[in-house]
């Protein structure tokens, strides 16, 4: 038994919204708590509050869904470094674990078996300057890298990235999402098919069927 504890937002099982696994039934772990500010950041209200949780406690809670996913997400969750712990023990149990991070914080600790879902901040993020490059060197095949795109600007400079860090060698998917309600699908679409981008184009499942960021 561990006495470890994180500060949770939320837990719950909906389906996957994005990434490989999307529509699969998924347990979320919604940590509190993040150090960046995204400017279309759709779950600020995780950045304060929460309740301070055994991660034996969240482990059962998790088990009571019965899902074969889990999704550890925040906020930023490996701002808190019991977030690790936590990921073993998930990854013990036999969980597909992925886990949604902005990019600011080392994911070199973080248990191998787990998939990171790398965000790239883009320049109209406003969060550019906080990407933690010496990540890239931490990624896995099985990793994903995402660039949430948010106008042109922020498409021709992702392009620029997959190059420049030779993304296409370090993990097998690549994903591109429009900032929902801001820059059109289909524009985005289009640009990836006329430039022959390698890329997996996105839309953000919870938002299409609820119209909610928690997707419940």
């Amino acid at each position: 038994m561990s006495e470890s504890t994180l500060r949770i937002t939320e837990i719950f099982c909906s389906l996957q919204g994005e990434t490989r696994t999307v529509g699969l039934p998924t347990v979320f772990i919604r940590l509190t708590g993040c150090p960046m500010r995204c400017v279309y950041c759709d779950t600020s209200y995780s950045f304060y509050g929460g309740e301070t949780v055994k991660i034996d406690d969240i482990m059962a809670q998790t088990a009571g869904y019965g899902a074969k996913h889990v999704t550890v997400t925040g906020g930023e969750p490996l701002a808190q470094k019991r977030c690790f712990e936590l990921l073993t023990r998930l990854c013990d149990e036999g969980y597909e674990v992925s886990v949604e991070t902005g990019g600011a914080m080392d994911i070199s600790c973080a248990d191998p078996r787990a998939c990171m879902v790398l965000d790239i901040k883009t320049p109209a993020s406003g969060e550019l300057a906080k990407n933690r490059w010496e990540n890239i060197e931490y990624l896995k095949a099985n990793d994903q890298v995402k660039f949430v795109i948010c106008d042109r600007q922020d498409y021709e400079w992702s392009r620029m990235k997959i190059e420049e860090l030779a993304l296409h060698d370090r993990v097998d998917e690549i994903l591109f999402s429009p900032i929902h309600g801001q820059l059109d699908a289909r524009e985005l679409a289009e640009w990836i098919l006329r430039d022959k981008l390698q890329v997996r184009f996105q839309l953000q499942l919870h938002k299409i069927l609820w119209d909610d960021a928690q997707g419940r």
